[in-house]
């Protein structure tokens, strides 16, 4: 039956009858026997700490944003808190957010409204009221400064405390403190301000601090203190709460007599509150006089439908198609609103569902998208599933905290891609495009000619035995064997200095390799001196090489190692090769050689002498001796030779893994070359250059639209903010361009130097002549003079310029080469005219008339964008590749062709290819496609990369809520897959109605009922405590907070109330005149009222011994402060080395327990704190709702080798605790061991080995 205005049996009827049959009603029910008190239940959730100012939270909001934006934030209102005495709560608040609003766009005020409505940043603002009160503080002082250690409440005493401050230890200080953006200068002194942001005493020392700080006189540091915080506490939300309904076969009710609660409950008011066809939102509006009888008749209803008897069987089947059959009957706006009441209070329910008649067709829908989502997707009937723009929400890990953090996230890519002019349809799919992660295992190419190879594997006589079928690799072997089959699968390519002394050790450890027969193929490099005219007999190096050559052509390469090896041997331990030792293996190996022929500066052996130097030099490597694994450098603390035996072996086995996924999917067969398939693969590069491969990447933004684009107006642009700068310099910029056959290029580079210097000259000519070589770049040009900007500084560049403006691209490229070569500098000094310079096919009479007119403004501006955007002092030098910014270089970094060829591959693998593909289908003119995938693919990229976006699709609508978005602005892309009656649908119902309430959306809903059920789907009433801004009463004060309110209960039933929190929230009950387990609404007059207090949250962490990697099961951590070092205490598990500590906001430093902990270990690394891996003191910064999970790593003192935690006397133990105790230099050195000595003994090497490894 639809429900209108008011819908009973006697049909439809006119405003006149309505009023009748409402009359009727009320009369019916008796309502003149007075008014019951409501009864219900209430729970709310406070934080253990005091009330934290709303200003200082949308501080550390904006701080999110970066720091220019926190510190332009501070400095607007740095007294606003003088309008809390004359403004009420409510007006105060709209001034802070009016305030903000100057900061953040209209999407990020609204987040800043829920998550301020969350208290999402209190704990950020209390961690440091925290650590202030570790300084501590000084008595009534309401602001004050901490100078390394001394503390003072004036001004006045600043600059004395900062004379004395060298001489005692710089404070330290946490990841998210706020720094003075100003002179980045070592060795300042660094002053703490503890102070309210927005009172006359912050601003008296802001003032002061600013000033110094932009003289480069100290580092200003601020951190949040109130000095008279408020006694109220913080109310919180984001949780569940339910009322279980229990089981009665034993009842444990708690028959003391409990006071009457005095509470009163507001019903939930809802538009769509609709009881047996009775639209009570609509009669509440229609006639307001009847409010309270109104109430009485709706609750009179009420109970005649919370007929809590059980239900049959044939009930129930299909409750849940009826329950998404009612949700998918009303106004698609209720519809939410629905599902909440439905599944919220579902025992009250429940009986008027099975009223409800389910339509064929919908049915069939829900049906044919189950098939369509559980073949695509894996998604069962039943499942609750949530995505945002993509993103798989998990509802078990995720709470509405994170929540808050990916819509945050996605804001910035979202009005990215709208500030671009991108919507709709091409949004989505550039928001989908896979940008490929940054790979932090790149490989060299090692198919190059200066690599000596000593051995291969498929073609030496030696390995003729075996197997050379890759299916090989997927036949069953003891575990830690090594597979041998005839393919080059494992190489190791050693770079070494003969000169050196780390060099003897691994050339003996390739000979071992080599004679043991280790499928491994082995090559050097060997980086000897490269001047052409050289002595063999002088330079020892150079002897080594041609020694080694005449050995190779005189047998071959892996004969002429053993015999170095054994020249090495003869000489003393520690002692360097010399030309002596040279000559004198020499003249007693090979007698009848002749040593000039071999040796001397005309040798017949010197050939490719010069390759591996150059080669070196080319691949940008590190420090020698160096080797790559498979293309992969290994890290320098994995050279030395005792640990690179064990840690190659673990490679071998690692890498099998990778060959066996390879063969089974097809991608590696017999034809395959193995080494083509290797370098083949992504991560391969042609240069090893760590600024350019480096994982830790800074990106322009360049969404900005700024209202005025005039660079020339250097007071103007000084007032824009970075975004708005940068889109300045991104819209004037000119370009020398290599497009592809389309006109676009993917890749487009801004060059920053001074060009009045060599190096920067030297670094737009490489870029230029890379240029020509690579369709598809372009290459812009900025300056960044090292004095002031004026007319005789800047020529080179302003006749650059000049020629981009006035001629073609070929002509201004060939111009710009020619003037950037060192002998046109020579002239230019000589004073030769620019026009002079001019070459054959440009317009000279245009380019020396814009030469002459060229102002410096424009470059004034360009330097002033080099400071405050890219951070550069001036004349430092960067390169920017789609918005990624590499730099600034030091001063004798050279970045060659090579570079600019690498910088250009990575940018094409990241997205630029795939953002270039699709803003063709676009449309658009080459010139504004090419800056848009420059601006796009620097969006995408400085996102960090989380899991892939799904793209989920429905095959039939009618099971499937859509709510559209408002047009023309912001929208997320939210689909929720719910059956709704389940716990996912009462979490998911509140979360997509205060998100509706929050942002823009772009809803689907779809109902995943199950059929056939046979009990109740759910057994509890549920609140989700989530409010999308904060709620003022009429007086304009603030509400108490957010409360889960439960009204209309049925009396009968026995209830428990649980709280249904984040995983890290230790929650405690704090006041309530009820047994919470046992609550009886009969016994009850009035509002059971509970009142919970979020006692600790709970820091997370694995500990592990280096040593054996396993868990130091009975180790004992305290937490505390540096006034109080023991506040918590918590011992390790020997499950996974788990231990957890109770904490809250604020910086705990980790210690081990004084006693036998502390005697025993010591800590070695640690991951996940605050404070560097190597530092004493494990300092954990709590500052958020979110879990912390830390890692620490022990290790056993020198000393205390065979101390055992547990027990007070060391005992005698059997071999193999030997074996397990035994010390092992990392964690999977153990492993190494034993595969090795599984293959020494499969090898028949057993005995030797054995007595080598023990």
């Amino acid at each position: 039956m639809e429900a209108v205005s008011i819908t009973s049996p006697l049909g439809s009827c006119s405003s006149v009858t309505m009023e009748k049959v409402l009359l009727l009603s009320l009369l019916l029910l008796n309502i003149h026997q007075g008014i019951a008190a409501p009864k219900g239940v209430s729970a709310s959730l406070k934080a253990k700490w005091s009330m934290t100012p709303f200003l200082l939270e949308t501080s550390e909001f904006i701080a999110e944003d970066g720091s220019e934006k926190f510190w332009s934030f501070v400095d607007t209102v740095k007294e606003l808190t003088v309008y809390k005495q004359g403004e009420s709560v409510r007006s105060y608040y709209n001034l802070i957010i009016k305030k903000a609003a100057q900061f953040l766009t209209h999407l990020q005020v609204n987040l800043l409204r829920f998550a301020l409505a969350m208290r999402s940043y209190s704990p950020a603002v209390h961690s440091s009221q925290q650590i202030a009160s570790d300084e501590p503080p000084p008595e009534a002082c309401p602001a004050f400064v901490s100078i390394h250690g001394q503390h003072s409440c004036s001004t006045k005493d600043i600059k004395k405390l900062l004379k004395e401050a060298a001489g005692r230890p710089k404070p330290y200080l946490y990841k998210n403190d706020h720094t003075y953006p100003a002179v980045n200068k070592t060795d300042m002194p660094v002053v703490i301000l503890y102070a309210e942001i927005g009172t006359k005493k912050f601003n008296s020392f802001h003032k002061v601090l600013s000033e110094k700080a932009q003289e480069g006189k100290l580092v200003y540091v601020l951190r949040h203190f109130v000095a008279k915080p408020k006694p109220q506490k913080v109310l919180l939300s984001g949780y569940g709460v339910e009322l279980a309904i229990k089981s009665t076969e034993y009842k444990a009710v708690d028959d003391a007599k409990v006071k009457d609660s005095k509470a009163v409950i507001n019903a939930e008011e809802d538009e769509n509150d609709e009881v047996q066809g009775f639209l009570f939102g609509t009669l509440r509006t229609s006639h307001p006089e009847l409010q309270e009888q109104l109430g009485e008749l709706r609750k009179h209803l009420l109970e005649s439908t919370n007929d809590m008897a059980p239900l049959k069987v044939w009930e129930m089947q299909d409750l849940s198609f009826q329950a998404a059959a009612r949700i998918m009957s009303v106004p698609k706006f209720d519809a939410l609103k629905v599902m909440r009441d439905l599944s919220q209070n579902f025992p009250s329910r429940a009986r008027s569902l099975t009223r409800v008649a389910v339509k064929q067709e919908m049915r069939k829908g829900i049906e044919k998208n189950q098939k369509h989502l559980g073949e695509t997707m894996g998604i069962q009937p039943g499942d609750g599933e949530l995505f945002i723009n993509g993103l798989h929400i998990d509802l078990d890990v995720h709470n509405p905290f994170s929540i808050l953090d990916i819509l945050r996230g996605e804001a910035k890519i979202l009005e990215g891609l709208h500030n671009l002019g991108i919507k709709g349809e091409h949004q989505a799919k550039l928001l989908r495009l896979p940008v490929n992660t940054v790979d932090d295992s790149y490989a060299l190419d090692i198919r190059h000619p200066a690599i000596m190879w000593m051995n291969d594997i498929e073609n030496d006589q030696m390995y003729r035995s075996w197997p050379a079928s890759v299916q090989e690799l997927l036949r069953a072997t003891f575990p830690g064997v090594i597979r041998q089959i005839r393919r080059n699968f494992f190489n190791l390519v050693l770079f070494l200095d003969p000169l050196q002394e780390e060099t003897v050790e691994l050339v003996k450890l390739a000979e071992l390799f080599y004679k043991h027969k280790i499928p491994l193929r082995i090559g050097f490099v060997f980086v000897v001196n490269t001047k052409d005219e050289i002595d063999g007999f002088s330079d020892a190096g150079v002897g080594f090489y041609r020694l080694l050559n005449y050995i190779a052509d005189e047998y071959d390469l892996s004969q002429a190692v053993m015999s170095i090896v054994s020249m090495y041997n003869k000489g003393d331990v520690g002692e360097t090769l010399s030309a002596d030792t040279l000559s004198a293996y020499l003249k007693k190996k090979y007698p009848k050689a002749n040593q000039e022929r071999i040796l001397g500066a005309d040798s017949e052996y010197d050939y490719k002498r010069k390759d591996g130097a150059l080669f070196y030099r080319k691949s940008g490597l590190g420090a020698l001796p160096l080797a790559l694994f498979n293309g992969v450098p290994l890290n320098p603390d994995e050279m030395d030779p005792e640990e690179l035996e064990t840690i190659i072996l673990q490679r071998i086995m690692d890498t099998t893994a990778a060959f066996q996924r390879a063969v089974f999917m097809g991608q590696l067969t017999e034809s395959s070359d193995v080494v083509d398939h290797l370098m083949e693969q992504a991560n391969v590069v042609p240069r090893m250059n760590p600024l350019i491969l480096s994982t830790d990447r800074k990106y322009l933004d360049l969404t900005g639209t700024p209202v005025v684009d005039d660079w020339e107006d250097t007071t103007m642009f000084s007032y824009l903010e970075s975004k708005d700068k940068t889109a300045v310099i991104s819209k004037r910029m000119k370009y020398f361009t290599n497009g592809d056959k389309d006109g676009m290029t993917a890749v487009t580079m801004w060059v920053v130097a001074d060009f009045e210097k060599v190096s920067g000259r030297k670094l737009l000519l490489n870029a230029l002549k890379h240029v020509k070589s690579s369709p598809g770049l372009r290459v812009g040009v900025i300056d960044n003079p090292s004095g002031k900007p004026s007319e005789d500084n800047t020529v080179l560049y302003r006749a650059v310029w000049a020629s981009l403006l006035t001629q073609k691209n070929k002509a201004a490229a060939e111009f710009a080469q020619k003037l950037l070569k060192e002998e046109s500098s020579l002239l230019l000094q000589q004073g030769t005219k620019m026009k002079d310079l001019g070459m054959q096919g440009m317009d000279l009479d245009a380019f020396e008339k814009k030469f002459n007119t060229l102002e410096v403004d424009f470059i004034r501006s360009q330097q002033m964008f080099c400071r405050d955007v890219l951070k550069l002092r001036p004349g430092q030098q960067a390169v920017i590749s789609n918005g990624r910014i590499l730099g600034p270089f030091e001063e004798q970094e050279e970045f060659t062709m090579e570079d600019f060829h690498l910088l250009e591959r990575i940018t094409l693998s990241g997205s630029a290819e795939k953002v270039k593909a699709k803003v063709k289908q676009m449309g658009m003119k080459p010139k504004q496609a090419s800056d848009l995938v420059m601006k796009v693919d620097a969006l995408l990229s400085a996102v960090p990369k989380g899991e892939v976006r799904r793209d989920v699709s429905f095959k039939d609508t009618q099971s499937v809520l859509q709510l559209s978005p408002r047009e023309n602005e912001v929208f997320y892309d939210v689909v929720a897959i719910v059956d709704p009656l389940t716990r996912d649908a009462q979490k998911i119902s509140s979360l997509l109605i205060v998100l509706s309430q929050v942002v823009n959306v772009k809803l689907q809903v779809f109902m995943n009922c199950r059929a056939k059920l046979s009990e109740l789907p759910l057994k509890s009433f549920y609140r989700f405590v989530l409010e999308p801004d904060v709620a003022f009463l009429a007086n304009d004060t603030a509400s108490p907070g957010p409360v889960a309110r439960f009204t209309e209960l049925p009396e009968s039933p026995l209830l428990t109330l649980n709280m249904i929190t984040p995983e890290s929230w230790m929650v405690q009950a704090e006041q309530s005149l009820h047994d919470l387990d046992n609550i009886h609404l009969q016994e009850v007059n009035g509002v059971v009222a509970a009142e919970f207090e979020l006692e600790h949250l709970l820091l997370e962490g694995h500990c592990f011994d280096l040593s054996t990697g396993q868990p130091p099961r009975g180790l004992q951590f305290t937490l505390g402060m540096s006034q109080d070092p023991l506040m918590h205490d918590t011992i390790v598990m020997a499950n996974l080395g788990y231990f957890q500590l109770k904490a809250n906001p604020g910086a705990w430093i980790l210690r081990l327990r004084k006693g036998r902990s502390e005697d025993i270990y010591q800590i070695v690394t640690h991951d996940g704190t605050d404070s560097p891996p190597d530092a004493e003191d494990v300092i954990v910064v709590l500052n958020s709702f979110h879990s912390k999970i830390i890692k620490v790593r022990v290790q056993k003192k020198a000393e205390m080798i065979n101390e055992d935690l547990l027990s007070e006397t060391s005992e005698s133990k059997g071999i193999w605790d030997s074996i397990v105790r035994r010390s092992y230099p990392s964690p999977g050195s153990r492993l190494q061991y034993y595969a090795h000595y599984r293959w020494c003994l499969k090898e028949g090497r057993g005995r030797e080995e054995k007595g080598r490894y023990s």
